[in-house]
């Protein structure tokens, strides 16, 4: 399916009558990448697109609270910055965001709370501003020595 097709269909599973604010248009003016290859094959599309048109899909419905599984995984720095900066506009207008991210960049840039699992265990939440200042807790989970160290455990 194109692009376009992608979208209505999602619009269509809401149902057909349904007049959300969320239409193509206004995907394709948060989304510019997704309207410059409208007429594509959604398959053909790059990674950092498919996950613009995953979102772009979901937003179709008309969420309230939007979940966002790793986003930037494996995208371009450019990309993700461009996904960044289009979950904020998302966060403006009012739509809940759980993001759940390993980019300590993008979930500072966003979060305004962190919760820190550790098998299965909820170890850390705060603010972002107490995140932010807690390096021992970036330190305990979120380093690649706090990784390799989890690796030698095992």
């Amino acid at each position: 399916m194109t692009v376009v097709e992608n979208l209505e269909i999602a619009r269509v599973a809401k149902g057909k009558d349904h007049q959300g604010t969320w239409t193509v248009k206004r995907v394709f003016e948060k989304f510019h990448r997704l309207a410059e290859r409208r007429h594509h094959s959604g398959a053909n599309l790059s990674g950092g697109e498919q996950q613009m048109l995953s979102i772009a899909r979901a937003l179709m419905n008309e969420p309230h609270l939007l979940l966002l599984d790793e986003p930037s995984e494996g995208l371009a720095p450019l990309i993700v910055q461009e996904l960044q900066e289009i979950t904020r506009e998302i966060l403006q207008e009012g739509i809940t965001v759980l993001l759940v991210e390993q980019n300590l960049a993008m979930c500072t840039a966003l979060a305004w709370r962190h919760y820190i699992i550790d098998q299965g265990r909820m170890v850390y939440h705060g603010s972002n501003e107490e995140f932010m200042a807690n390096e021992e807790i970036k330190d305990r989970y979120l380093t690649l020595s706090a990784v390799e160290q989890a690796a030698e455990e095992e």
